[in-house]
């Protein structure tokens, strides 16, 4: 798959001074991560020796045996691949904690520690500011830690940072991404201590987000001397904030982890903003392409906007709700205090009264201030009728009851509609109806129409233009359909509205429906927005790949697969791939007029800052790249 990398984190096994078995521990991590697909494998800091060597570290003999292991290690490292080991070199005539770069059967490059502890001084210079060539067999290997990365023929650059090169205050890491480093490596041997393992997890976290980079790390395992001290051999990968893996066990040895990293975020969001790059001249081309990965490791979420972990999902749902409150406060403390709100007893209409809710105890006004409103018309169930009256009277809001029906069946009269073509006339009609109704409602009462509509709505253009699609404050307009789900389940589960959480069960239940054509035979829902616009769990990864990454839609296909492996099949993703290419593209004319609402997320559609695209802009390369995809 396009700008996926597989990684492989190893702690060989180990033995204390003895080279040859070190070197042919690293032999068999390297041929293992390379039978798995790897193109990058990192192994602990001084892993050909031992980080505990102590004063054998001078010894001329291990010094030696070094020299020629690495000229073995980088004979046995594949087409393809890059292998980063941690050795001691002897380097114009001092000695350097380093981190030796091997790729195609060469050493393409050394890295030097530049940060030493006061323990890395008794044996090892500082690398700082090194710049020169050394005789490793019969090359001349370029060595620098001046911000030098290593970049692939196929453009993957790669920066590295030795022990405590990332932690301290003249930390690496930053250097090397505005250098160009994607990704940066991280070769460790830092002393196990109580919270170390927490420290170094959140601080490759919080870098890879400043940093815009992918984070590999790997430390000293247990097989060390513990003559003193301990090591964990602690392994991680994190990117964009989030850890992608991490070693199970506290202590640990002798093992080998592989993870997928999708470097075409990285790519993606230093395009979008002022990222800073070097000039290309710290860079050194490794002789290899790096094989991209097929995937199969790649951690791909089904509802990317919603966190998996209950806990975690609950605390960001009431936040976005919190969110959605305070800026509808800040509205209505200028525009009066008061609105209309049209109640369907759906989805999106019961977030929204909630937040009205919320906003009033914010401005400390009474609920009273709201005028919910629903207007009953050919397509409403019975079931949706009494949930938007069970929930209006929970809530404690003005409740109106406006039905639309003859005043639809006149308009149908005075454009000449036959009531039984149900066509987007009929529908249509409908909804500015109801519009027309809460704007005059708004007018009676001094206040604004509040706007329902979600983000995954105006993504598929799938509301009436100036009907629906129109209010004075949009409160739902950044939060994807499968969020409001959720959202409006969470309050319902802690209770937030005691009296309301059983009518808001029912509503997170009930269907996603428009009800804009009449019932079927038993009052029940007919019209299913999912049967025409196809599965907002769908739709929702689509959005959040397309918006957020502006990925292709052949690479947007393969991690929909992934996803919804067992879900959906090839076919459907690929019909409804096609549906919401199609839709996004020629509705953007409603997202280019669409009322004020606050931003929530990093995936917004608000014309005014975060989607700017020409109404009449072509889909033609998304659509002939979808159907190009096989199944």
């Amino acid at each position: 798959m396009k700008d996926i990398l597989r990684a492989a984190l190893a702690v060989p096994a180990l033995k204390v001074a003895d080279v040859t078995y070190n070197k042919n521990a690293i032999i068999e991590r390297i041929r293992e991560a390379h039978s798995a697909g790897a193109s990058i494998l990192i192994t602990p800091e001084l892993s050909l020796t031992g980080a505990s060597c102590g004063d054998l570290f001078f010894s001329e003999l291990l010094l030696r045996q070094v020299e020629s292991a690495l000229l073995e290690l980088a004979e046995a490292t594949p087409a393809e691949m890059m292998a980063v080991i941690g050795a001691p070199l002897q380097i114009a005539g001092a000695l350097y904690n380093c981190a030796v770069v091997l790729c195609d059967g060469q050493i393409a490059g050394i890295v030097p520690k530049s940060v030493l502890s006061a323990t890395d001084l008794r044996w090892f210079a500082c690398g700082d500011g090194l710049n020169c060539t050394a005789p490793l067999g019969d090359t001349d290997v370029c060595v620098s830690a001046v911000d030098l990365c290593f970049t692939g023929t196929d453009g993957t650059t790669v920066g590295i940072a030795v022990g405590e090169d990332l932690f301290s205050p003249h930390a690496t890491d930053s250097a090397l991404a505005l250098a160009g480093a994607e990704v940066i490596l991280h070769l460790s041997a830092r002393p196990e201590v109580i919270g170390r393992r927490a420290a170094v997890r959140r601080t490759l976290t919080e870098r890879s987000e400043r940093n815009l980079a992918a984070y590999l790390s790997v430390n000293a395992g247990a097989e060390e001397s513990t003559a003193d001290y301990l090591y964990s051999g602690a392994a991680f990968a994190a990117m964009g904030g989030k850890l992608i893996i991490e070693n199970k066990n506290a202590i640990d040895s002798n093992y080998l982890i592989l993870c997928d990293m999708d470097l075409g975020r990285i790519r993606y969001d230093r395009r979008k903003v002022d990222f800073v790059t070097g000039d290309g001249d710290a860079a050194l081309l490794l002789p290899c392409t790096l094989a991209a990965s097929d995937g199969r490791l790649l951690q791909v979420r089904r509802l990317p906007f919603i966190p998996d972990d209950r806990a975690e999902r609950v605390a960001r749902c009431l936040e976005i709700y919190e969110m959605q409150a305070a800026a509808l406060a800040r509205r209505l403390s200028v525009t009066g205090g008061k609105l209309t709100i049209g109640i369907s007893g759906g989805l999106d209409s019961t977030l929204a009264v909630l937040v009205a809710v919320r906003a009033m105890e914010r401005l400390q006004l009474p609920t009273t201030n709201i005028t919910a409103v629903t207007m009953p018309c050919f397509g409403t169930s019975d079931d949706t009728l009494q949930n938007a009256l069970a929930l209006m009277d929970a809530l404690g809001v003005t409740s109106r009851t406006v039905s639309i029906k003859e005043a639809v069946l006149q308009h149908f009269k005075d454009i000449g509609h036959d009531p039984k073509d149900y066509s987007v006339t009929y529908e249509n009609a409908q909804a500015r109806e109801r519009t027309q109704v809460l704007m005059d409602i708004a007018n009676q009462v001094g206040g604004i129409v509040l706007g329902t509509g979600d983000l995954s709505e105006m993504a598929l253009g799938w509301c009436t233009y100036n009907g629906d699609h129109m209010s004075m404050y949009s409160v739902n307009g950044d939060v994807p359909k499968t969020l409001v789900r959720w959202i409006v389940t969470s309050i319902a589960e802690e209770k937030v509205f005691p009296k309301a959480s059983d009518v808001l069960l029912r509503v997170v239940d009930t269907p996603i429906s428009p009800e804009l054509l009449p019932p079927d035979a038993v009052g029940k829902i007919a019209q299913k927005t999912e049967d025409l616009v196809g599965p907002y769990a769908l739709h929702d990864f689509f959005l959040y790949w397309a918006v957020r990454y502006q990925y292709a839609p052949s690479k947007i296909f393969a991690l929909a697969m992934r996803a919804f492996d067992g879900i959906f099949d090839g076919a459907t993703i690929k019909k409804w791939l096609t549906v919401f290419f199609r839709r996004f593209f020629n509705q953007q004319f409603k997202r280019n007029c669409v009322p004020d609402g606050v931003k929530i997320g990093s995936v917004g559609l608000s014309p005014r800052g975060d989607w700017q695209m020409p109404s009449d802009a072509s889909s033609a390369l998304w659509l002939a790249e979808i159907e190009a995809i096989e199944i």
